[in-house]
């Protein structure tokens, strides 16, 4: 059969996260069903990453196996001709290898934190970040994040349900900056512990609030204790923005 390689967004609100349940609405259980009006039989679709309850993604990799031979453009075109009115969108679809795995072949994966810090509550924005209305140094949070960069045990930004076999990973980078009232969070890594980056943004947030000071993420960070940890930034803020693969040959 052949396999297709999908680059979907979606808007995570109304959805459960993006793996199959029992009882609740899921993207892959959207897309599944939209796969099934156009193969004919049921498929899996097969996500690069599980996202959170109302976390959303401008750039997730799912691969997907169709019965029919069509062309990509075709795949992409009628996928979201059944996924209306759903707010998940496919962007694009590439002919995949027969191998290609969109979790186990991805060699990094790029996530966006958005924070918007004003007094008003949101309105264009509701549900699509994290409204704080403290002013926030964006500069100090983006020195206190520095020390996050490279090989570290994450215990103290793991979820304590998290099931990753080690606490161990390797950031690659993290940058944070203002536009306008909007302070703007990006990092990648091959993958990320469950709930890690919503960790990490609750924590550096409160040095951008000035309760506590730069070194104050090394310092928890190094103590690989859960129970340091900042507030949980909420789910709304967080996108995933990309998933990236080495070249094929």
């Amino acid at each position: 059969m052949p396999r297709f390689k999908l680059t979907i967004e979606y808007d995570g609100a109304r959805y459960a996260g993006w793996q199959r349940q029992e009882n609740a609405r899921t993207v892959q259980q959207a897309l599944e069903e939209a796969a099934l009006a156009l193969n004919g039989e049921p498929t899996v679709v097969a996500g690069a990453g599980r996202t959170d309850a109302g976390v959303h993604a401008l750039g997730q990799v799912a691969h997907i196996d169709l019965v029919k031979a069509l062309p990509a453009g075709k795949v992409r075109d009628a996928l979201n001709a059944h996924l209306r009115p759903h707010p998940i969108a496919i962007l694009e679809s590439e002919d995949a290898a027969p191998g290609f795995h969109a979790r186990f072949d991805a060699t990094a994966r790029s996530y966006i934190y958005r924070i918007i810090s004003r007094r008003a509550d949101l309105t264009l924005d509701k549900h699509r970040a994290w409204r704080v209305a403290a002013a926030l140094d964006a500069d100090a949070m983006h020195a206190a994040a520095q020390v996050l960069v490279g090989r570290h045990d994450f215990s103290t930004f793991r979820y304590i349900h998290c099931q990753a076999d080690t606490p161990v990973k390797t950031l690659d980078s993290i940058r944070i900056y203002r536009k306008s009232e909007e302070i703007v969070l990006e990092t990648t890594a091959r993958s990320f512990l469950h709930h890690q980056v919503r960790s990490m943004v609750g924590s550096l947030v409160e040095v951008g609030r000035g309760r506590q000071p730069v070194h104050w993420i090394g310092d928890i960070l190094h103590a690989a204790d859960r129970t340091l940890c900042g507030p949980v930034a909420p789910a709304a803020g967080l996108y995933l923005a990309s998933v990236s693969y080495a070249p094929r040959a």
